[in-house]
C-alpha cells in the first residue's frame, strides 16, 4: 500500500513518460474485431432514435425477440468516435483506455520501478490476445481501477466512496461489470480466510470486511439502473452457461500454450509460481482473488487480463526486487542526466506515434483482407435480398454495411441467438445432416461465405443456387427462383409460415 500512495505523490516524470508511450505502442491495434461492426450499427441506431433497443433489429432469425443491449453506452461512444474521427479515433482511444489500465497495474506493483515496469510489460504481452477496439477494454481498465481503489482504501477509506459510481458506469458499458461483485466477494472471502488461519486478527479484518460487504450490497442494488433493468442480474450467468458461445467464439476457449500468442502468459505463470515458492505466502485477501482469476484465465482466454491484474503485483514483490523505492539510481532512469532521459522519451514517443500512424493507415487494407468488402459492395448494388446467411465472423460486418436492406442469420451476438440456433448455423456451415433443411426452413435468400467454406462448395454445385459474386475472399450465392418457391414449403408442410413463429410453436 505505501508503494501505491508513494507512487502517486512522488512519480518520476521521465520514467512515467517512458512507460506511458511504451504501453501506447504495445496496445495499439487495428479496428478489426468481428463484433465492432454491430456495435457501431447499434450505436448509430441509439443516437439516431434516442433510445436503447430492447428487441433484435438486425437478424431475421430473432427479429422481435428480446435483446439485452448491455453495452449500449460503449456503443454510443464507439459510434461517436467513428463518426467524428473514423477508425483512427477508435484505434487511439482504445489504446489510451488499455494503457490507463496497465498504468494503474504498475502503480499497484511493489519493488524497484524498473522491475515493476518490466512485469507490467510482460502482463501486457500476456493480455495481447484480448486487445482490440471493443467494449471489453472498459472492463479491463475499470477492474484495474477497482483493485487500486480497494487496496488504497485500506488506509484511505474515503476512496471507497468512488466504487459505487464507478460500478454504475461499468454496468452500462459492458457485461463484464459482473467481475466487480465477483472480485469483492473474493476479497471478502480472503479476509475471512486470513482471520481463520490466524494471519490477521478479527480487529484488523472486521472494519475492512464491513466496508467490502457494504460496497457489495451497494453495487448489487445498482444493477437495475440500466436500460434493461433487472434483466441484467441474470445476464452474466446466462452467458457463462452458454455452450454455443464456447464453441463459436475463440476467446472463450482455454489458452493453448502451443501457440506463440500465449507464451507470455506461460511466462507469467512460471514467474508467479517462483514468487509463491520463494517468498512468504501472500495474505488471503490476495490469494483468494488470485486463485479465482487464475482458474478463470485457464478456463477462457478472455479472462487473462483480469488474472494479470492480480498476478503481476505478486510477481513484482519477489524478494530479490525489494529495495528502497525512492532516492536511488534504479538503472533505467537517470535523474542526473536530463538530456539522456529526454532523448529516450522522445524516441519512444516517436516510435509510439509512428506505430499509431502505420496502424491507422493500414486499416483499410487490413479490413479488406479480413472482411468481404467487394462482396458487400456487390450485395449493396444488387437487387433487394432480405435474408442473408453470412459467415459467422462476417455477420457483424454485414449488419454495419447492409442493414436495413439485409438482415443476417446470426452474428457475434451469441447470447441473443442461443445454443439451438447457433447449432443450426453450425449444421449448415459444416454440412452436417439436415443442412439443406436449415436453409429452406429459414427461407435463406443469399449466402455470403469464404470460397473454401464447406457450405459454399456444396451450393456451387446445387442447381437451386447461383453464383452472384466471386473473388479470392468471398462468394455470394443466391437462391434461384425455382429454389425460392420450393423453400416456401416448411418442414411441417405449410406454405408461407414464418420460421420465427414456427420456432415458438
Amino acid at each position: 500500500m505505501p508503494r501505491i500512495l508513494e507512487s502517486i505523490r512522488n512519480p518520476h516524470p521521465a520514467f512515467a513518460a517512458i512507460l506511458l508511450f511504451g504501453l501506447l505502442a504495445m496496445t495499439s491495434r487495428n479496428a478489426t474485431d468481428p463484433d465492432l461492426w454491430w456495435h457501431l450499427r447499434t450505436g448509430q441506431w441509439i443516437v439516431g432514435s434516442g433510445r436503447v433497443p430492447h428487441f433484435d433489429l438486425f437478424s431475421f432469425t430473432r427479429a422481435g425477440h428480446t435483446w439485452i443491449s448491455h453495452e449500449w453506452l460503449s456503443e454510443v461512444m464507439l459510434y461517436e468516435l467513428w463518426k467524428h474521427g473514423s477508425a483512427a479515433a477508435l484505434i487511439i482511444f482504445s489504446a489510451m483506455v488499455s494503457t490507463a489500465g496497465f498504468l494503474l497495474l504498475y502503480l499497484r506493483s511493489p519493488g524497484k520501478r524498473h522491475w515493476a515496469a518490466a512485469m507490467t510489460a510482460i502482463g501486457a504481452l500476456a493480455s495481447a490476445p484480448t486487445w482490440g477496439v471493443r467494449p471489453q477494454m472498459f472492463t479491463f481498465t475499470l477492474a484495474s481501477l477497482l483493485l487500486w481503489l480497494m487496496e488504497a482504501g485500506e488506509t484511505k477509506p474515503k476512496l471507497l466512496f468512488w466504487v459505487p459510481p464507478l460500478f454504475l458506469l461499468w454496468l452500462n458499458l459492458h457485461a463484464g461489470f459482473a467481475l466487480g461483485p465477483a472480485l469483492l466477494v473474493a476479497y471478502a472471502l480472503g479476509l475471512i480466510t486470513e482471520n481463520a488461519l490466524g494471519n490477521s486478527s478479527w480487529q484488523q479484518v472486521r472494519p475492512l470486511l464491513i466496508r467490502v460487504l457494504a460496497l457489495l450490497a451497494a453495487c448489487t442494488a445498482l444493477i437495475p439502473l440500466n436500460p434493461s433493468g433487472a434483466q441484467l442480474y441474470r445476464y452474466p450467468f446466462d452467458t457463462l452457461r452458454s455452450t454455443g458461445m464456447r464453441s463459436f467464439i475463440s476467446e472463450w476457449f482455454s489458452p493453448d500454450f502451443h501457440q506463440l500468442l500465449y507464451r507470455p502468459l506461460l511466462v507469467v505463470w512460471i514467474l508467479l509460481l517462483i514468487a509463491l515458492a520463494t517468498r512468504s505466502r501472500p495474505k488471503g485477501r490476495v490469494m483468494v482473488p488470485l486463485l479465482f482469476t487464475a482458474f478463470a484465465s485457464l478456463d477462457a482466454a478472455r479472462h487473462i487480463p483480469i488474472f494479470v491484474l492480480v498476478a503481476i503485483p505478486v510477481i513484482a514483490a519477489l524478494p530479490f526486487t525489494s529495495a528502497p523505492l525512492r532516492g536511488e539510481n534504479q538503472g533505467l532512469v537517470f535523474p542526473s542526466r536530463p538530456l539522456f532521459n529526454a532523448a529516450i522519451i522522445i524516441l519512444i514517443a516517436v516510435f509510439a506515434l509512428v506505430k499509431l500512424v502505420v496502424i491507422c493507415r493500414s486499416q483499410g487494407a487490413l479490413e479488406g483482407e479480413i472482411y468481404p468488402q467487394a462482396a458487400v459492395a456487390s450485395l449493396r448494388s444488387a437487387g433487394h435480398v432480405k435474408r442473408l446467411f453470412a459467415y459467422y465472423n462476417w455477420g457483424g460486418y454485414a449488419i454495419w454495411k447492409l442493414y436495413p436492406d439485409y438482415q443476417v442469420f446470426v452474428d457475434g451476438r451469441a447470447d441473443l441467438y442461443g445454443d439451438a440456433l447457433l447449432s443450426q448455423f453450425k449444421t449448415a456451415i459444416q454440412l452436417h445432416t439436415g443442412w439443406q433443411e436449415v436453409l429452406d426452413r429459414w427461407r435463406v435468400e443469399a449466402v455470403l461465405a469464404p470460397p473454401g467454406c464447406a457450405l459454399a462448395q456444396a451450393l456451387l454445385v446445387d442447381p437451386q443456387w447461383q453464383t452472384a459474386f466471386s473473388d479470392s475472399n468471398a462468394l455470394i450465392l443466391r437462391r434461384s427462383e425455382r429454389g425460392s418457391k420450393s423453400s416456401l414449403v416448411s418442414t411441417n408442410g405449410r406454405v408461407g409460415d414464418d420460421p420465427v413463429n414456427l420456432a415458438k410453436k
